[in-house]
Protein backbone atom coordinates (compact mmCIF):
# COMPACT_ATOMS: atom_id res chain seq x y z
CA UNK A 1 0.00 0.00 0.00
CA UNK A 2 1.57 3.67 -0.72
CA UNK A 3 1.79 5.92 1.96
CA UNK A 4 0.10 9.18 1.63
CA UNK A 5 2.53 12.21 1.44
CA UNK A 6 1.33 15.92 1.96
CA UNK A 7 3.27 18.00 -0.49
CA UNK A 8 4.66 21.43 0.71
CA UNK A 9 3.33 24.64 -0.41
CA UNK A 10 5.02 26.93 -2.48
CA UNK A 11 5.10 29.89 0.06
CA UNK A 12 5.22 33.58 -1.01
CA UNK A 13 5.90 36.39 1.60
CA UNK A 14 4.24 39.79 0.38
CA UNK A 15 0.92 39.97 -0.99
CA UNK A 16 1.26 43.29 -3.51
CA UNK A 17 0.91 42.83 -7.38
CA UNK A 18 3.91 40.71 -7.82
CA UNK A 19 3.43 38.07 -5.32
CA UNK A 20 -0.52 37.86 -5.90
CA UNK A 21 0.27 37.52 -9.74
CA UNK A 22 2.40 34.57 -9.33
CA UNK A 23 -0.36 33.04 -7.02
CA UNK A 24 -2.76 33.52 -9.53
CA UNK A 25 -0.65 32.22 -12.32
CA UNK A 26 0.35 28.91 -10.79
CA UNK A 27 -2.99 28.16 -10.04
CA UNK A 28 -3.97 28.76 -13.39
CA UNK A 29 -1.63 26.06 -14.27
CA UNK A 30 -1.24 23.38 -10.99
CA UNK A 31 -2.73 22.45 -8.19
CA UNK A 32 0.57 23.03 -6.44
CA UNK A 33 -0.51 24.11 -2.81
CA UNK A 34 0.25 28.24 -1.91
CA UNK A 35 0.43 30.28 1.08
CA UNK A 36 0.51 33.92 0.36
CA UNK A 37 1.88 35.58 3.63
CA UNK A 38 1.72 39.12 4.64
CA UNK A 39 1.70 41.37 7.79
CA UNK A 40 -0.31 44.34 6.21
CA UNK A 41 -3.48 43.40 4.92
CA UNK A 42 -5.09 39.57 4.72
CA UNK A 43 -6.18 40.32 1.06
CA UNK A 44 -4.64 42.15 -1.93
CA UNK A 45 -5.20 45.61 -2.68
CA UNK A 46 -4.23 48.18 -5.08
CA UNK A 47 -1.62 50.10 -3.01
CA UNK A 48 -1.66 53.05 -5.64
CA UNK A 49 -4.98 54.04 -4.95
CA UNK A 50 -4.29 54.42 -1.03
CA UNK A 51 -4.41 58.24 -1.98
CA UNK A 52 -7.69 58.48 -3.28
CA UNK A 53 -8.88 56.28 -0.62
CA UNK A 54 -7.78 59.52 1.75
CA UNK A 55 -9.55 62.18 -0.58
CA UNK A 56 -12.97 60.28 -0.56
CA UNK A 57 -12.73 58.99 -4.02
CA UNK A 58 -12.93 55.82 -2.85
CA UNK A 59 -13.48 53.07 -0.23
CA UNK A 60 -11.08 50.48 0.75
CA UNK A 61 -12.95 48.02 0.05
CA UNK A 62 -13.17 49.08 -3.74
CA UNK A 63 -9.22 49.16 -3.88
CA UNK A 64 -9.50 45.17 -3.67
CA UNK A 65 -9.87 43.68 -7.03
CA UNK A 66 -10.94 40.40 -5.70
CA UNK A 67 -13.84 39.13 -3.79
CA UNK A 68 -12.71 37.54 -0.28
CA UNK A 69 -13.93 34.18 -1.21
CA UNK A 70 -11.94 34.41 -4.37
CA UNK A 71 -8.56 32.35 -2.55
CA UNK A 72 -10.44 29.55 -0.75
CA UNK A 73 -12.05 29.30 -4.26
CA UNK A 74 -8.60 29.15 -5.84
CA UNK A 75 -7.29 27.00 -2.99
CA UNK A 76 -4.79 30.01 -1.60
CA UNK A 77 -4.35 30.08 1.69
CA UNK A 78 -3.38 33.42 3.34
CA UNK A 79 -2.06 33.85 6.38
CA UNK A 80 -1.60 37.40 8.08
CA UNK A 81 1.60 37.03 9.86
CA UNK A 82 4.91 39.10 10.47
CA UNK A 83 8.04 37.19 9.26
CA UNK A 84 11.20 37.38 11.11
CA UNK A 85 13.89 34.84 9.54
CA UNK A 86 14.13 32.68 6.68
CA UNK A 87 15.67 29.34 7.64
CA UNK A 88 17.39 28.26 4.39
CA UNK A 89 18.93 24.85 5.37
CA UNK A 90 15.30 23.82 6.98
CA UNK A 91 13.44 25.22 4.30
CA UNK A 92 10.99 27.06 6.67
CA UNK A 93 10.00 30.45 7.63
CA UNK A 94 10.02 31.81 11.23
CA UNK A 95 7.23 34.26 12.35
CA UNK A 96 7.28 36.99 15.27
CA UNK A 97 5.00 34.57 17.78
CA UNK A 98 8.24 31.91 17.25
CA UNK A 99 5.89 29.61 14.93
CA UNK A 100 7.26 28.62 11.51
CA UNK A 101 5.85 27.08 8.13
CA UNK A 102 7.68 24.55 6.30
CA UNK A 103 8.34 25.52 2.04
CA UNK A 104 8.91 23.39 -1.18
CA UNK A 105 9.55 26.45 -2.85
CA UNK A 106 9.77 30.12 -1.47
CA UNK A 107 9.20 33.54 -2.97
CA UNK A 108 10.26 36.52 -1.98
CA UNK A 109 8.08 39.52 -2.98
CA UNK A 110 8.11 41.89 0.18
CA UNK A 111 8.24 45.35 -1.65
CA UNK A 112 9.69 48.59 -0.36
CA UNK A 113 9.82 50.49 3.06
CA UNK A 114 10.58 54.13 2.94
CA UNK A 115 13.51 55.65 2.98
CA UNK A 116 14.98 57.29 6.81
CA UNK A 117 18.35 58.62 7.10
CA UNK A 118 19.10 59.22 10.13
CA UNK A 119 17.09 62.50 10.64
CA UNK A 120 16.99 64.24 14.65
CA UNK A 121 13.31 63.40 15.55
CA UNK A 122 12.14 60.43 12.43
CA UNK A 123 10.84 58.52 14.89
CA UNK A 124 8.28 60.88 16.48
CA UNK A 125 4.77 60.68 16.44
CA UNK A 126 3.00 62.43 13.12
CA UNK A 127 6.08 61.76 11.34
CA UNK A 128 5.56 59.28 8.63
CA UNK A 129 6.02 57.65 4.70
CA UNK A 130 3.06 56.99 2.77
CA UNK A 131 3.08 53.74 1.37
CA UNK A 132 1.04 50.99 3.03
CA UNK A 133 -2.11 50.52 4.72
CA UNK A 134 -1.14 51.38 7.85
CA UNK A 135 0.57 54.59 6.65
CA UNK A 136 -2.92 55.39 5.57
CA UNK A 137 -4.47 54.58 8.72
CA UNK A 138 -1.62 56.87 10.80
CA UNK A 139 -2.53 59.75 8.74
CA UNK A 140 -6.36 59.39 8.96
CA UNK A 141 -6.06 59.36 12.45
CA UNK A 142 -3.39 62.72 12.80
CA UNK A 143 -5.06 64.47 10.20
CA UNK A 144 -8.27 66.19 12.26
CA UNK A 145 -5.38 67.96 14.14
CA UNK A 146 -2.96 68.88 11.31
CA UNK A 147 -2.69 72.31 10.46
CA UNK A 148 0.32 72.71 8.22
CA UNK A 149 2.48 69.25 6.99
CA UNK A 150 5.51 69.24 5.76
CA UNK A 151 6.56 66.67 3.15
CA UNK A 152 10.95 65.78 2.78
CA UNK A 153 11.02 64.66 -0.62
CA UNK A 154 10.47 65.48 -4.38
CA UNK A 155 9.19 62.21 -6.04
CA UNK A 156 6.46 60.87 -7.17
CA UNK A 157 4.95 59.73 -3.11
CA UNK A 158 5.65 63.39 -1.87
CA UNK A 159 3.73 64.67 -4.47
CA UNK A 160 0.92 62.37 -3.70
CA UNK A 161 1.15 63.00 -0.30
CA UNK A 162 0.85 66.72 -0.77
CA UNK A 163 -2.13 66.28 -3.22
CA UNK A 164 -4.06 64.19 -0.39
CA UNK A 165 -2.99 66.88 2.57
CA UNK A 166 -4.25 69.99 0.27
CA UNK A 167 -7.67 68.15 -0.99
CA UNK A 168 -8.15 68.66 3.39
CA UNK A 169 -7.13 72.61 3.32
CA UNK A 170 -4.01 71.53 5.13
CA UNK A 171 -1.23 73.86 4.25
CA UNK A 172 1.59 71.94 2.88
CA UNK A 173 5.64 72.89 3.03
CA UNK A 174 7.42 70.85 0.20
CA UNK A 175 11.36 70.33 0.62
CA UNK A 176 13.23 69.24 -2.39
CA UNK A 177 17.06 69.00 -2.62
CA UNK A 178 17.46 69.30 -5.86
CA UNK A 179 17.45 72.92 -7.99
CA UNK A 180 14.00 71.64 -9.69
CA UNK A 181 10.92 69.16 -8.88
CA UNK A 182 11.91 65.43 -9.87
CA UNK A 183 14.96 66.72 -12.11
CA UNK A 184 16.70 63.67 -11.69
CA UNK A 185 14.39 62.02 -14.20
CA UNK A 186 12.45 64.91 -15.88
CA UNK A 187 14.43 67.59 -18.72
CA UNK A 188 14.29 70.94 -17.80
CA UNK A 189 10.79 71.85 -19.25
CA UNK A 190 9.36 69.16 -17.83
CA UNK A 191 10.27 69.68 -14.50
CA UNK A 192 9.59 73.73 -14.59
CA UNK A 193 6.26 73.00 -15.36
CA UNK A 194 5.45 70.59 -12.78
CA UNK A 195 7.33 73.05 -10.21
CA UNK A 196 4.95 76.19 -11.15
CA UNK A 197 1.75 73.64 -11.23
CA UNK A 198 2.67 73.26 -7.36
CA UNK A 199 3.05 76.10 -6.37
CA UNK A 200 -0.68 77.14 -8.47
CA UNK A 201 -1.86 74.94 -6.37
CA UNK A 202 -1.43 76.31 -3.06
CA UNK A 203 1.86 74.42 -1.92
CA UNK A 204 5.24 75.95 -0.41
CA UNK A 205 7.77 74.27 -3.01
CA UNK A 206 10.98 75.00 -1.44
CA UNK A 207 13.66 73.66 -3.58
CA UNK A 208 17.48 73.07 -3.21
CA UNK A 209 16.27 72.76 0.57
CA UNK A 210 17.08 69.75 2.84
CA UNK A 211 16.13 68.40 6.15
CA UNK A 212 17.58 69.03 9.09
CA UNK A 213 15.68 67.81 11.98
CA UNK A 214 12.18 67.24 13.09
CA UNK A 215 11.89 68.93 16.78
CA UNK A 216 8.57 67.22 19.04
CA UNK A 217 6.19 68.73 22.05
CA UNK A 218 6.27 67.72 25.04
CA UNK A 219 3.35 64.51 24.51
CA UNK A 220 6.17 63.47 21.02
CA UNK A 221 4.76 64.57 18.39
CA UNK A 222 6.25 66.58 15.22
CA UNK A 223 5.68 70.35 16.41
CA UNK A 224 8.61 71.86 13.76
CA UNK A 225 10.76 71.30 11.01
CA UNK A 226 14.45 73.16 10.80
CA UNK A 227 15.78 73.14 7.00
CA UNK A 228 19.85 73.32 6.37
CA UNK A 229 18.57 76.87 5.20
CA UNK A 230 18.40 77.88 9.26
CA UNK A 231 14.22 78.34 8.68
CA UNK A 232 12.03 77.12 11.15
CA UNK A 233 8.66 75.56 9.99
CA UNK A 234 5.75 74.87 12.33
CA UNK A 235 4.17 71.99 11.62
CA UNK A 236 1.72 69.28 13.27
CA UNK A 237 2.62 66.41 10.54
CA UNK A 238 5.91 65.43 8.82
CA UNK A 239 5.86 63.01 5.61
CA UNK A 240 9.08 61.44 4.98
CA UNK A 241 8.69 60.56 1.17
CA UNK A 242 13.04 60.56 0.47
CA UNK A 243 12.42 57.61 -1.70
CA UNK A 244 11.84 53.78 -1.00
CA UNK A 245 14.37 51.15 -0.42
CA UNK A 246 14.08 47.37 -0.35
CA UNK A 247 11.87 45.66 2.33
CA UNK A 248 15.05 43.12 3.09
CA UNK A 249 16.05 43.72 6.64
CA UNK A 250 14.74 40.09 8.17
CA UNK A 251 16.89 38.22 6.04
CA UNK A 252 20.12 39.77 6.99
CA UNK A 253 20.72 36.91 9.36
CA UNK A 254 20.00 34.11 6.79
CA UNK A 255 22.13 32.66 3.63
CA UNK A 256 20.02 34.56 0.99
CA UNK A 257 22.53 37.17 -1.15
CA UNK A 258 21.76 40.48 -0.64
CA UNK A 259 22.98 44.06 -1.39
CA UNK A 260 20.60 46.59 -1.84
CA UNK A 261 18.32 44.34 -2.75
CA UNK A 262 18.10 40.79 -3.02
CA UNK A 263 20.05 39.62 -5.71
CA UNK A 264 18.81 37.63 -8.34
CA UNK A 265 19.36 35.37 -12.17
CA UNK A 266 17.67 36.14 -14.95
CA UNK A 267 15.32 33.61 -13.70
CA UNK A 268 14.56 35.42 -10.76
CA UNK A 269 16.46 32.71 -8.65
CA UNK A 270 18.65 33.89 -5.77
CA UNK A 271 22.00 32.20 -4.75
CA UNK A 272 19.79 29.69 -2.68
CA UNK A 273 18.04 26.50 -4.66
CA UNK A 274 14.30 26.85 -4.93
CA UNK A 275 14.03 30.40 -2.93
CA UNK A 276 12.90 33.28 -5.33
CA UNK A 277 13.00 37.02 -5.24
CA UNK A 278 10.36 39.62 -7.61
CA UNK A 279 9.32 42.89 -7.36
CA UNK A 280 10.70 45.95 -5.70
CA UNK A 281 12.60 43.67 -3.34
CA UNK A 282 14.29 42.00 -5.94
CA UNK A 283 18.23 43.43 -7.35
CA UNK A 284 19.20 42.11 -11.00
CA UNK A 285 22.78 40.68 -10.70
CA UNK A 286 23.13 41.93 -14.41
CA UNK A 287 21.15 45.06 -15.36
CA UNK A 288 18.86 44.03 -18.34
CA UNK A 289 18.94 47.06 -21.10
CA UNK A 290 19.04 50.94 -19.57
CA UNK A 291 16.50 49.36 -16.69
CA UNK A 292 18.03 50.03 -12.93
CA UNK A 293 19.06 46.68 -11.73
CA UNK A 294 16.23 47.18 -8.82
CA UNK A 295 12.77 48.50 -10.00
CA UNK A 296 10.23 49.88 -7.90
CA UNK A 297 7.31 49.65 -10.52
CA UNK A 298 3.71 48.24 -10.58
CA UNK A 299 4.36 46.52 -14.26
CA UNK A 300 7.30 45.00 -13.28
CA UNK A 301 6.36 43.04 -10.32
CA UNK A 302 3.40 42.48 -12.24
CA UNK A 303 5.57 40.67 -15.50
CA UNK A 304 7.91 39.15 -13.13
CA UNK A 305 5.13 37.46 -10.82
CA UNK A 306 3.78 35.94 -14.46
CA UNK A 307 7.25 35.03 -15.40
CA UNK A 308 7.98 33.22 -11.95
CA UNK A 309 4.92 31.77 -11.67
CA UNK A 310 5.73 29.66 -15.12
CA UNK A 311 9.19 28.61 -13.80
CA UNK A 312 7.70 27.46 -10.97
CA UNK A 313 5.14 25.21 -13.00
CA UNK A 314 7.75 23.61 -15.01
CA UNK A 315 8.45 25.90 -17.83
CA UNK A 316 11.89 27.87 -16.99
CA UNK A 317 11.41 31.24 -17.88
CA UNK A 318 13.72 34.37 -18.24
CA UNK A 319 13.12 37.72 -17.15
CA UNK A 320 12.70 39.85 -20.35
CA UNK A 321 10.34 42.85 -19.84
CA UNK A 322 8.70 44.94 -22.62
CA UNK A 323 9.56 48.40 -23.20
CA UNK A 324 10.52 51.13 -20.56
CA UNK A 325 6.82 52.80 -19.43
CA UNK A 326 5.46 55.00 -16.80
CA UNK A 327 2.51 57.12 -15.88
CA UNK A 328 1.64 59.01 -12.79
CA UNK A 329 -0.13 62.20 -11.48
CA UNK A 330 1.27 65.61 -10.86
CA UNK A 331 -2.17 67.21 -9.07
CA UNK A 332 -4.26 67.52 -12.62
CA UNK A 333 -1.20 67.26 -15.30
CA UNK A 334 -0.83 63.66 -16.10
CA UNK A 335 2.35 62.32 -17.46
CA UNK A 336 3.21 59.11 -19.95
CA UNK A 337 6.63 58.03 -20.66
CA UNK A 338 7.51 55.09 -23.13
CA UNK A 339 10.93 54.10 -24.01
CA UNK A 340 13.48 56.11 -22.92
CA UNK A 341 13.95 60.07 -22.22
CA UNK A 342 16.82 61.45 -20.48
CA UNK A 343 16.57 64.38 -18.42
CA UNK A 344 20.31 64.56 -19.50
CA UNK A 345 20.32 63.38 -23.20
CA UNK A 346 23.17 60.88 -23.47
CA UNK A 347 25.74 61.24 -26.76
CA UNK A 348 23.95 60.46 -30.02
CA UNK A 349 20.84 61.32 -29.11
CA UNK A 350 18.25 64.10 -30.09
CA UNK A 351 15.22 65.46 -27.87
CA UNK A 352 12.46 67.49 -30.10
CA UNK A 353 9.92 69.33 -27.69
CA UNK A 354 6.66 70.59 -28.11
CA UNK A 355 4.60 72.60 -25.66
CA UNK A 356 1.54 74.27 -25.54
CA UNK A 357 2.33 78.38 -25.16
CA UNK A 358 -0.37 78.39 -22.36
CA UNK A 359 -1.90 75.29 -20.99
CA UNK A 360 0.29 72.52 -18.74
CA UNK A 361 0.61 70.28 -22.16
CA UNK A 362 4.22 69.15 -23.39
CA UNK A 363 4.88 66.47 -25.48
CA UNK A 364 9.37 65.31 -25.65
CA UNK A 365 10.41 62.90 -28.49
CA UNK A 366 13.97 60.96 -28.45
CA UNK A 367 15.56 59.75 -31.09
CA UNK A 368 19.16 58.40 -32.49
CA UNK A 369 20.84 61.40 -33.98
CA UNK A 370 22.53 59.31 -36.79
CA UNK A 371 19.60 56.96 -38.07
CA UNK A 372 16.49 58.77 -36.51
CA UNK A 373 15.30 56.15 -34.81
CA UNK A 374 12.40 56.40 -31.98
CA UNK A 375 13.86 55.81 -28.87
CA UNK A 376 10.67 57.32 -26.30
CA UNK A 377 8.46 60.12 -25.61
CA UNK A 378 7.59 61.89 -22.52
CA UNK A 379 3.61 63.32 -22.93
CA UNK A 380 2.20 65.63 -20.24
CA UNK A 381 -1.41 65.96 -20.42
CA UNK A 382 -2.38 64.48 -23.29
CA UNK A 383 -2.77 60.47 -23.24
CA UNK A 384 -1.36 58.38 -25.19
CA UNK A 385 -2.07 55.10 -25.86
CA UNK A 386 0.83 52.22 -24.95
CA UNK A 387 -0.05 49.74 -27.56
CA UNK A 388 1.13 52.19 -29.98
CA UNK A 389 4.22 52.90 -28.44
CA UNK A 390 5.09 49.43 -27.82
CA UNK A 391 4.55 48.28 -31.52
CA UNK A 392 7.05 51.71 -32.48
CA UNK A 393 9.41 50.75 -30.15
CA UNK A 394 9.80 46.80 -31.41
CA UNK A 395 9.51 47.81 -35.22
CA UNK A 396 12.10 50.22 -34.73
CA UNK A 397 9.91 52.82 -36.30
CA UNK A 398 11.98 56.43 -37.50
CA UNK A 399 11.05 59.46 -35.28
CA UNK A 400 9.38 61.11 -38.78
CA UNK A 401 7.12 57.98 -38.68
CA UNK A 402 6.00 58.22 -34.88
CA UNK A 403 5.18 61.61 -35.63
CA UNK A 404 3.02 61.47 -38.87
CA UNK A 405 1.43 58.57 -37.54
CA UNK A 406 0.96 60.52 -33.72
CA UNK A 407 -2.73 60.75 -34.22
CA UNK A 408 -2.81 57.29 -33.96
CA UNK A 409 -1.41 57.15 -30.21
CA UNK A 410 -3.98 59.63 -29.01
CA UNK A 411 -6.45 58.34 -26.47
CA UNK A 412 -8.24 61.54 -25.43
CA UNK A 413 -11.95 61.80 -25.26
CA UNK A 414 -13.45 62.21 -28.74
CA UNK A 415 -14.40 65.87 -27.51
CA UNK A 416 -10.97 66.83 -26.03
CA UNK A 417 -8.77 69.46 -27.92
CA UNK A 418 -6.39 67.01 -30.40
CA UNK A 419 -2.81 68.73 -31.16
CA UNK A 420 -0.67 66.28 -33.01
CA UNK A 421 -1.45 68.90 -36.16
CA UNK A 422 0.30 71.60 -34.45
CA UNK A 423 3.04 68.98 -33.33
CA UNK A 424 3.73 68.02 -37.06
CA UNK A 425 3.92 71.51 -38.14
CA UNK A 426 6.55 72.54 -35.91
CA UNK A 427 8.38 69.53 -36.56
CA UNK A 428 8.63 69.91 -39.92
CA UNK A 429 9.30 73.85 -39.46
CA UNK A 430 12.40 72.64 -37.51
CA UNK A 431 13.30 69.57 -39.44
Amino acid sequence: MNKSTTQLPIVIIGNGISGVSTARHIRKNSNIPIVIISEESKYFFSRTALMYIYMGHMKFEHTQPYENSFWKKNNIQLLQKRVVNVNTKEKNVVFSDNASLKYEKLVLATGSTPNKFGWEGQDLDAVQGMYSKQDLESLEKWSPSIKSAVIVGGGLIGIELAEMLHSRNIKVTFLVREKSFWSGVLPPEESEMINKHIIANGIDLKLETNLAAIKGDENGRAKEVHTDKGEIIPCQFVGLTAGVRPNIDFLKDSDIELDRGILVDSFLQTNEKDIYAIGDCAQQRTAIGLRRPIEAVWYTGRIMGETLAKTLTGSPTKYTPSNWFNSAKFFEIEYQTYGWVFSNPPEGTTQFIWQHESKNLLVRFSYSTKDKLFLGINTFGIRMRHECFEKWLNEKQSINYVIEHLNEAIFDPEFYPHYEKNILKLWQQQH
